[in-house]
């Protein structure tokens, strides 16, 4: 399953930078954020702030950089249910 990335600005209260996952259809996946200079050892990585369908995940992660976090979105779409 393919997906597109758009560039949005996040209101979570500290971190702005984010994008949202879509899918072919244009429904939304995921929304991933890139953890500011507050998050020591983190700053830079993304996390997937929101996850719907398959992309939800009790304990989201974090990835060291966007193809990290690609990688795994796609993983988790290519998954059968």
């Amino acid at each position: 399953m393919s997906f597109t990335l758009q560039p949005v600005r996040v209101a979570n209260g500290s971190d702005e930078d984010g994008l949202l996952v879509f899918d072919k259809e244009q429904r939304l996946l995921a929304v991933l954020s890139r953890l500011g200079e507050h998050y020591d050892g983190l700053s830079g990585h993304w996390y997937l702030e929101a996850g719907f369908g398959r992309l939800d995940a009790r304990d989201p992660p974090t990835f060291a950089d966007l193809e990290e976090a690609q990688e795994w979105i796609g993983q988790r779409l290519a998954r059968k249910r």
